[in-house]
């Protein structure tokens, strides 16, 4: 099998599940070192209290093929984090491809809760985990990954840039939030560019995370049981599709034509050519736009 990034080490900053594990498997499948972090450990949940953990998703990358490391890190940490970036310095003195997956808030913000009633703990802390991790995470991160020339940053966020321009997202603080990181992806695209790196922002489709399928009581296997209740659930995807998205931008020798861009998974399978682990290749974003958004009934058909 071809191992595109056997020399190539990786940051998946928020990996112990959802798109974070996926990234890191693919990663670990084109051949990376790939250092996973998260806050749910074998000794200890973090505060969603799932079974998930980071030490799980690093077993994943080595026995997809490539050499996992869990480092347990809260990115809220800056001590945290610079003692990751350092561990990364030392062990490996390079640091190729940075992903920003740190979100964690899932628990934390209520569905069309206008700003004036949604619980302002709960949304500030959603800002906090959403924003300030991706920012501390790449104030210390990024200095090493500008060692050579040719890294990439992956900024993931949930929407592409012109979905979010013209849409309410669920409410006044998951928009902000998502926003936000889309914004973040344009700013680092101006600070890294110039320095040899390229920055984007990234999103999946309507992902099949393990919270996603816990919530309409399914597993991968039997994910198709739940389109009776939710019809539009046909075009969602693996996290490993998202994955693959990465780790095409990370072998791509011309990743820098995405310098600052808002991207998702769905058009860069058509770039690239990468399939879902299905062989299908959904395309969420434009599915969303002309059929679910547009009031029509459930039909992938042309859209994976």
């Amino acid at each position: 099998m071809s191992q595109p990034l056997a020399d190539k080490v990786a940051l998946v900053a928020g990996a112990t599940r959802g798109a974070g594990r996926g990234i890191a498997v693919e990663l670990g499948a084109a051949g990376a070192t790939v250092y996973v972090t998260g806050r749910s450990t074998r000794a200890r949940r973090s505060d969603y209290d799932r079974p998930e953990t980071v030490e799980d998703t690093a077993d994943l990358v080595t026995a997809a093929g490539g050499h996992g490391i869990a480092v347990p890190t809260d990115h809220l940490d800056p001590a945290q984090v610079r003692a990751l970036v350092d561990r990364i310095a030392g062990e490996q003195d390079r640091l190729d491809i940075l992903v920003n997956d740190i979100w964690g808030a899932e628990h934390l913000f209520a569905w069309d809760s206008p700003v004036w009633e949604h619980d302002l703990d709960n949304g500030l802390r959603l800002l906090r985990l959403a924003i300030d991790t991706h920012a501390i995470t790449s104030h210390h991160a990024l200095p090493l990954l500008l060692r050579r020339p040719g890294g990439l940053v992956v900024e993931m966020t949930d929407g592409t840039d012109a979905y979010n321009r013209e849409n309410y997202r669920v409410s006044f603080f998951y928009d902000l939030a998502k926003t936000a990181v889309v914004r973040m992806a344009f700013a680092l695209g101006h600070e890294v560019g110039p320095r040899g790196a390229t920055a984007v922002a990234l999103t999946p489709g309507w992902l099949r995370s393990e919270m996603m399928l816990d919530h309409f009581g399914v597993r991968e296997d039997n994910w198709r049981d739940a389109l009776d209740r939710v019809p539009h659930f046909a075009i969602s995807e693996t996290p490993r599709y998202v994955g693959r998205a990465v780790a095409a931008l990370a072998a791509d020798p011309d990743v820098s034509r995405w310098n600052g861009q808002s991207l998702d998974s769905g058009s860069l399978a058509r770039t690239y050519g990468f399939t879902d682990l299905d062989g299908s290749r959904p395309d969420a974003w434009r599915y969303l736009v002309e059929v679910q958004d547009a009031g029509k009934p459930a039909d992938v058909t042309g859209y994976r």
